[in-house]
Formats: C-alpha cells, structure tokens, sequence
C-alpha cells in the first residue's frame, strides 16, 4: 500500500471532520484500488436471475401490512445536485406538478400513509455537503413531518479523489472543493452507522427501512411491501422491474457461481467487451430500481461486526479533477453501489414489482413526460400513468438538456401528451399555450428558432 498516499488521505479526511467509520472504509478500498482492482463482474462468473418473486402474487393482510408497516422508516437519497440538467443544488427541489417540488410531493406520500395507517413513518433524508442546507430549508415549510427524537436528514461522506500516476490526493487551488467526491451512494451505510442515526432509529422502535432515489417519485411508501418484507424473514431486499429495450443501462441482479448469493452488476463493473451481455433484457430479464429494503437490527450487526467496513465491490471510476476542464488531472473516484449490499446478507432476497414504482427522472425528457397529462397525481402521492403506455420523447439535448433552457422553451408547461406515442423535437423549438401532441410527432431542426403556435394540435411530421 502507498504509505504516502494513504496517509495524506486519511489526514485529509481526519482534518474535515469526517467520521473514523468513513476513513476505515476509505481505507479498504484504497487498498483495493492499489491492489488492481478494477471491479468488474465478467458474465462467466454469474448466472442470470430469472426466476424472482413477484409482489402481484404474493397474499399479504391488511393487519400483517400495517404492523410492518409501523415499524418502518423512509429514507431518501438526497445528495444529488442535478448537474447533468445544469442545476447547482438539490435535484429534489425541482418542480414538478402544480408548482410542488420532488421533496414537497414526497412529504404529501409519507404525510398520506400516516393518515392512512396510524403509523409514525419518519422521513429521513441523506443530504450532501452540497444539498443539506437548502433542503431542510425546504422542509421548514412542512413542519408536521418531523417525527419526535429522530433528525430530518444525515450527511454522506466525502472523500478525496486521488490521482491516476501516483495515489496521492489530488489537489487544485482553483476551487478546493473539487478535491472531494462522494463515495457513491453505498455510503449510506457507513453514515447511517457514523452519524448515529442507525442507532436512534433502532432505539426510537424501528426495525426496518425503505431507501429510494428522492427523484423517483414512484416509490411511494408501501405496508404491502413492508409486509412481505417482514414475512420473509430477509436481512435486505431489492425491488425488481422487468426489463425492456429501454432499460439497457439499468444494473442487474445475478446469481454468482462461487457462493450461489444473489449479487449487483451495475454498466461500470462489466467489460465492454462484455456489455452484448450485460443489455440483453432476455438473458437478464429484470432490472435493480435501488429501492431497497433493509432490517436494521441486521445491518447494524453486521456493521459493527466488521469494523463498519461491509466489503461492498469496489466501482473505480475515471474522471478529471474539474469536470469541466479535460486538461486537468486524471483522478480516481472510488465508489460503491448501494444495491451491492445485497451480496453481504445471507439469505437476501429480490421482488418484481409494478413499473409504477420506478420513475426516475434523469433528463429533461423525462421531466417533460411527469409535467404532462400523461401521468396524473394520485391521492397518495404518486404519480401514475393515466394513458396505457407513456409515449417516448426525445428532446434535442443542444437546446433542452439543462433546466434553463428547458423553462424558457416551454414557458406555458409541458403540451399534452396523453394522446401522443412519441415527441422527437430536434432545434430550437419554443412551444406556446395549450399545445397538443397526438401519435408520432417530429419537429425538424430548421436551423433557427421556431415557434409552436399557441394552441397547435400536432399530429404526424412538422
């Protein structure tokens, strides 16, 4: 091991006030990375997973449902900034449905299921350095979803990213924080643990947890799920979709020859030689939604156990120190999945649920499609398709991939597309009030900016 680096690291982490649970991980995995790791998951060591539970067949009473269900807390990961739309805090605090943010839509689900069921349900998010202020600012304005005792949110860890040719923590005096990264969001674990709230929550009556993205507003709080997750006695649990065409890139779950435990593979751990395999949805047939379910007595034991180091597979990913500029140093950015923590817990299990419970929102495309007519919001808080199928759409990234420019082309919101099968837009194409789409619409780049008439009905090729 590079004494040096290791140790430039380790003080770096110490003097920033990281927690000592952190730095242990971080020294794991720095062992790893020197070691050659790389992370990957070659297919002649898995078997596909082809044969999971499915939550449409399961019996659960509404009485088993609810007791789970009460001793369930929510946790959202909330540490992205939703940078690849050009934001620069919070992705949760984006609107999207009549002027209500992800984070307000998603305090009016746990709200709900109160109301509904009686029982405490806690809100927890994990901020970053980077989201934590502005969210629980944001949360101010809803002060009833506090739950006595417990916190609002804990901080993932950051840690440095360390250089390709020598292993030293990068430094750049341009701007200091683009020294950090966060160690992906298998962090959450070592932060449940450092922060003390794994013990609060243990302490406070809750046995169990339910962790999702809070830009996936489909996975709304759920005593069905936490029913079968009680009865099935499983230390963790992944939700499962089935997967489509268009869910290539979305990680996996696999049975590993070695140890017969079900694992994660997600785009980052597969050689591209390898990626025919890992984007075939018929040998792979069901995709990871990382929403997750965990005993927290479990993971608490096993925590404590290994010095809070889990072991989770290395993810080693390349970047630049400043993102923005390719001329700056080459760094490692050592990441971990959450979902891999399926691999840790003996008896761990999987359950395909509806695709209702996975809109994730990562582009403009898909913001476009929840703002529609499309999807309609529940009682419960979710929003649901109201047509049979959603319809595609592809906006050209050049004018519409960062949420500025996005806004300024749809000044009045999104046109309806309740009717609509697909919406290509390629150009610069700013659209008016009252604007409807019907089966396949493209509009064609025109080589300088055209409007979209209030009132248009659009329906075949413009």
């Amino acid at each position: 091991m590079s004494a040096a680096g290791l140790t430039q690291a380790q003080d770096k982490m110490r003097a920033a006030g990281i927690s000592p649970a952190a730095v242990d991980v971080f020294t794991h995995y720095y062992g790893e990375l020197e070691a050659g790791a790389t992370g990957l998951i070659l297919e002649d060591s898995i078997e596909p997973l082809t044969r999971p539970d499915h939550l449409a067949g399961v019996e659960i009473s509404d009485e088993a449902a609810n007791e789970a269900f009460a001793k369930t807390a929510i946790i959202k990961l909330n540490g992205g900034l939703g940078t690849s739309m050009g934001m620069d805090r919070a992705k949760s605090l984006l609107p999207v449905r009549d002027g209500k943010s992800f984070l307000d839509l998603i305090v009016g689900q746990v709200l709900h299921a109160r109301a509904t069921t009686g029982a405490r349900v806690p809100l927890i998010l994990m901020n970053s350095f980077r989201t934590r202020d502005d969210s629980l600012e944001a949360l101010a304005a809803h002060p009833d979803i506090a739950v006595a005792g417990l916190p609002l949110d804990f901080l993932q860890n950051a840690e440095p990213k360390v250089r390709v040719d020598d292993l030293t923590p990068v430094t750049w005096p341009a701007d200091p924080t683009l020294e950090w990264c966060p160690p992906g969001h298998g962090d959450i674990y070592t932060a449940l643990l450092g922060s003390g709230v794994l013990e609060q929550l243990l302490d406070a009556g809750f046995t169990y947890a339910s962790a999702s993205n809070s830009d996936n507003l489909g996975a709304v709080p759920s005593p069905r799920i936490a029913g079968w997750f009680a009865a099935s006695g499983a230390p963790y649990a992944a939700e499962l979709c089935p997967r489509t065409l268009a869910d290539k890139k979305g990680g996996h779950l696999a049975i590993r020859k070695a140890d017969g435990r079900l694992i994660l593979r997600d785009t980052a751990q597969t050689a591209p030689e390898e990626m025919e395999y890992f984007t075939d949805e018929f040998r792979h047939p069901f995709f990871h939604t990382n929403n997750l379910w965990f005993d927290l007595e479990k993971l608490y034991a096993a925590l404590t156990e290994r010095g809070a180091v889990l072991g989770l597979p290395l993810i080693r990913n390349v970047k630049t120190v400043d993102p923005t500029d390719s001329s700056s140093p080459e760094v490692f950015q050592i990441e971990t999945a959450m979902g891999a923590a399926i691999e840790v817990f003996e008896g761990a299990t999987a359950i395909v649920v509806g695709r209702d419970r996975f809109l994730p929102v990562k582009t403009t495309n898909d913001l476009l499609l929840l703002r529609s007519d499309a999807y309609a919001l529940a009682d419960d808080g979710a929003l649901r398709l109201a047509v049979e199928a959603a319809p595609l759409v592809d906006l050209d990234p050049k004018h519409f991939k960062t949420m500025q420019k996005f806004d300024e082309r749809f000044p009045y919101g999104a046109p309806s597309l309740r009717d609509a099968t697909s919406l290509t837009v390629k150009g610069d194409w700013t659209f008016g009030a009252d604007v409807t789409v019907t089966g396949d619409v493209s509009l064609a780049d025109a080589g300088s900016p055209q409007l979209v008439p209030d009132g248009s009905q659009l329906g075949g090729t413009a």
